[in-house]
C-alpha cells in the first residue's frame, strides 16, 4: 500500500463521515460500484451513490473510522473500521468492526466490499 492509496482512503471516510458527497465522489471511478448496506445489493456510478447516500442519511446517522489500512496480495485494500450506525433520534442501532474492501483503478476507488 502506497501514502497515496492511504490518503485516498483517509480522504474518502473523512468526506462520507462529515457528508461531503462531492469530495468523497472526486475519488472515485466514475464506473464506481458501491455497496448498500442495509439493503443489500450495489448501486453503480456516481450519481447512484449521491442519490443512494442522500436518501440514506435521512433514515440512519452513520459513522465510519478505519482503525487499520492493510494492502492485499491481490492488490485491494482492507480497512478495517469501527461503523457505529445510529437512528435520527440518536439510539444506537449497530457499533461494530467491519471490513472493508477496496478495488482501485486508475488511482480511484473502483469497488468497496463489505466482509463482515
Amino acid at each position: 500500500m502506497t501514502a497515496q492509496q492511504e490518503q485516498l482512503i483517509r480522504k474518502t471516510y473523512a468526506a462520507f463521515n462529515a457528508r461531503d458527497i462531492d469530495a468523497a465522489l472526486t475519488v472515485m471511478h466514475p464506473d464506481v460500484e458501491w455497496p448498500k448496506a442495509f439493503e443489500g445489493g450495489y448501486v453503480q456510478g456516481r450519481q447512484a451513490i449521491r442519490d443512494y447516500w442522500t436518501r440514506q442519511w435521512t433514515e440512519i446517522n452513520p459513522e465510519v473510522q478505519p482503525l487499520k489500512i492493510t494492502g492485499r496480495p491481490d492488490e485491494t485494500l482492507e480497512v478495517t473500521v469501527q461503523q457505529k450506525v445510529k437512528g435520527l433520534d440518536g439510539s444506537v442501532l449497530s457499533d461494530g468492526i467491519v471490513k472493508h474492501v477496496y478495488t482501485l483503478q486508475e488511482g480511484l476507488l473502483r469497488k468497496m466490499n463489505i466482509e463482515i
